[in-house]
Formats: structure tokens, sequence, C-alpha cells
């Protein structure tokens, strides 16, 4: 199944022509490949990982979804690799440097 229709029917985009948008910005991640190509087959065992917001989330597909059905359907066609929530991505505006803290991460 193409990846731009995995995404619709996985519920990470409300349409394929954002799933193509989404898809053309480089950001995804197939089996640890850039995605470059809406049209890149996605099977049962691949991995994807997709920047959502301001963090990163890393899914493995366990079956393709017949359909873009309600959230508990398609939530159970995957399962999160990062369970801990996602990973956040760190801001740069306002973050101290160890250097600054004493060489100390802020509590």
């Amino acid at each position: 199944m193409r990846l731009d229709l995995v995404l619709v029917r996985l519920r990470f985009c409300k349409s394929r022509a954002l799933a193509q948008q989404w898809i053309a910005s480089g950001h995804i991640r197939r089996n640890g490949q850039r995605a470059t190509r809406p049209d890149q087959p996605v099977v049962a065992g691949d991995v994807l990982t997709l920047p959502i917001g301001r963090g990163v989330r890393t899914i493995a597909v366990h079956h393709l979804p017949d359909r873009r059905g309600p959230p508990a359907e398609a939530r159970a066609c995957y399962h999160e690799l990062d369970a801990g929530g996602g990973l956040v991505l760190p801001q740069t505006e306002g973050a101290l440097r160890p250097a600054e803290n004493g060489g100390h991460l802020p509590p």
C-alpha cells in the first residue's frame, strides 16, 4: 500500500494531498530511510518515523488498514516503539547551555 494512503488511513493526515506534502518535505522515514515519494510501498512490519508537532513518533505497522475508520480501529494497526510518549525536540530559544549553568542541566 502507498505511504500516503497509509498515513491517511492510520489517521496521521486528514487527506492524501496533505500526506503527499508531508512526505515531500523529507522528514518522514520508512525503515530508517528517508521517504521522498508518496508511492513508496509500506508493508506489515515496516517502521515509520513521523515528526508530529514538536515531537517525533516511531511506529511499527502490524497490518495495513482496509479503510480510514475510527481512531480505535486505526490504532489497532500499529504500535508505538517509543512507548514513553514520544521524543520531544529541544527548544533552542532561551535554553541554557551546560557552560552557562555550571555544567548542570536545569532542574
